[in-house]
C-alpha cells in the first residue's frame, strides 16, 4: 500500500519536472524603439527591464514589458509618451505571445540563426497578430534572441496630435535584445 501512494506522489511531480527541463527566462530583456523623422528631435527610448520566456521544447515565446519602464531623453518626452500616446496608466503593459516556427534547440550554436515568430502582440488594448524575423544563439547556456521590426501607431489605435505629426515617423522601429538562461 505504502509503495503505491510512494508511486502516486512520484507520478504527480513528474510532469512538474519534465515542464520545466525547457525553459529559458530573463527579466533584464531590452526593448528600444526609434520613431525619428529627419531635422526633427530624436524620439527614441529604451525598457531595460522587459520579461521574457522560452520554452525550448515547443518554441513557445512569450514577452511583458511595463510602458512605464520606457526612459527617453528628454523627460518632457517621456511624459507626453505615457499621458498623451500611449496612456500608460489605462494600458500598462505591452505583451507578445507566439511561437518560433520549426524551433529546435539542438540546432543553436554560437553562430546566429534565423527564425520567424508567429503570434500576438497586444498594446493599447489592441490584439495585433504579427510574423518577425528573429535570430538566436547560444554562448554558455545562453540564449540570445533578437527581434528587429516596424509598428505602425495607428494599428494600435495611437493617436499622433496633427500638430506633432509631422515630427513622429509613422513607421516604429523595433529592436529587442534578450538574454535568456536556463530556469532551475
Amino acid at each position: 500500500m505504502k509503495f503505491r501512494k510512494a508511486i502516486i506522489l512520484i507520478l504527480c511531480f513528474f510532469p512538474i519536472v519534465v515542464i520545466s527541463q525547457g525553459r529559458y527566462i530573463t527579466k533584464t530583456g531590452e526593448i528600444n524603439f526609434e520613431a525619428s523623422v529627419p531635422s526633427f528631435e530624436e524620439v527614441k527610448a529604451k525598457n531595460s527591464n522587459v520579461s521574457a520566456i522560452l520554452n525550448s521544447d515547443n518554441g513557445e515565446f512569450a514577452t511583458l514589458a511595463l510602458m512605464k519602464g520606457f526612459r527617453f531623453k528628454v523627460a518632457l518626452m517621456e511624459e507626453h509618451f505615457n499621458e498623451n500616446y500611449i496612456e500608460s496608466s489605462k494600458f500598462p503593459k505591452a505583451t507578445f505571445k507566439g511561437k518560433l516556427i520549426n524551433f529546435n534547440l539542438s540546432a543553436l550554436s554560437e553562430e546566429a540563426k534565423e527564425f520567424v515568430v508567429v503570434g500576438e502582440i497586444k498594446m493599447h488594448g489592441i490584439d495585433k497578430f504579427v510574423e518577425l524575423p528573429a535570430t538566436l544563439s547560444i554562448v554558455n547556456n545562453t540564449i540570445l534572441m533578437k527581434l528587429q521590426f516596424t509598428l505602425r501607431p495607428e494599428d494600435f489605435n495611437i493617436e499622433i496630435p496633427k500638430i506633432v505629426s509631422s515630427k513622429i515617423a509613422e513607421e516604429i522601429d523595433v529592436i529587442a535584445n534578450y538574454y535568456l538562461t536556463k530556469s532551475n
